[in-house]
């Protein structure tokens, strides 16, 4: 089976779980070259998070440097022209329907129909508690802002929704996306959010899956689906480095020649995973753009014929 590779970009998110030391100085420059590199080396998308405001509590752990997906991925869209934008993920719950289809529907007519809309239903209480959002139902708050979502970014100038939270009609948005079906991505890996993945998405984006979970959720996955159309699956590696490093990369990262490492991640693609989000262990911009160039042209090709990242495999 053939895999799609994607980034999840660094610098925009910061989080001491796997920020680099050199990204404390970067900035949009950095965002910039390295969209550009992905761009080139045939990654299938590039991904920026969403957080409006970190606590105090976790801000240490997490840092307080999350940038605005909507105006990353814009500004991205700009400078780059094929590869993909994806949101993962966006806490969708957090603002309006109308108000989240307005500024996706924009970025997907701008960048000429590259968007990939990835939501998930958030964990940080602070946030929702702020914006006046009921963090408790944000599982069910998140479910019908999907099927909002679906209405608000479909090809009706004037969509309508009539639910439990939220009720519209009569009200136009223009420019409407370029796509005539937003792919929608569900992210998470709790029974709720695999289900919600299932039932309602057109992909499913695993937070942090290790290999040996992934076959029993893949399992879960295709079970509650049944004959609905396809789901793409994806999967986020190990961390990896190509090549032999000459430098502590850590026990869990892939390393090794560009056969190796596509042997190890075609294991993903034979459990049914469609594309895989890499990550690379890097000390500077320049190594990582050059690990990015070393994987597009090394590994990229072994990993099986290029497949389109859309809604459905």
């Amino acid at each position: 089976m053939s895999l799609a590779y994607g980034i999840q970009l660094p610098v925009q998110s910061q989080s001491g779980i796997y920020a680099e030391p050199w990204e404390a100085d970067a900035g949009a420059a950095d965002l910039v070259e390295i969209a550009r590199a992905a761009d080139r080396a045939g990654f299938a998308y590039v991904a920026c998070c969403d957080h409006v405001a970190i606590p105090r509590r976790l801000a240490d752990a997490m840092s307080t440097v999350w940038y605005d997906p909507v105006a990353t991925l814009a500004h991205l869209a700009a400078v780059t022209e094929r590869v993909r934008l994806l949101a993962h993920v966006a806490v969708v719950g957090l603002r309006h329907p109308l108000v989240t289809a307005k500024q996706y529907a924009t970025l997907d007519a701008l960048s000429g129909g590259r968007l990939i809309l990835g939501v998930g239903a958030g964990h940080v209480r602070e946030e929702f508690e702020a914006l006046g959002v009921d963090f408790e139902r944000r599982g069910a708050v998140l479910d019908e802002t999907i099927d909002a979502l679906r209405a608000a970014l479909g090809e009706e100038e004037f969509p309508s929704h009539h639910g439990k939270l939220y009720d519209f009609e009569g009200l136009g948005q223009r420019p409407r996306p370029a796509q005539a079906r937003v792919p929608l991505w569900v992210g998470g890996s709790s029974p709720a959010a695999v289900r919600r993945a299932a039932l309602k998405g057109d992909g499913w984006l695993p937070q942090g899956d290790p290999r040996n979970r992934l076959p029993a959720q893949i399992e879960r996955l295709r079970r509650l689906r049944g004959d609905g159309p396809p789901l793409t699956i994806g999967a986020i590696t190990e961390p990896l480095y190509v090549g032999t490093p000459a430098w502590d990369v850590g026990r869990r990262t892939l390393t090794g020649p560009p056969e190796a490492l596509a042997e190890s991640l075609r294991a993903y693609g034979a459990m049914g995973v469609h594309q895989i989000q890499v990550r690379f262990r890097c000390r500077s911009r320049a190594e990582l753009t050059d690990q990015m160039g070393e994987f597009g042209a090394e590994v990229g090709p072994l990993l099986g014929d290029a497949v389109a990242v859309t809604g459905s495999s």
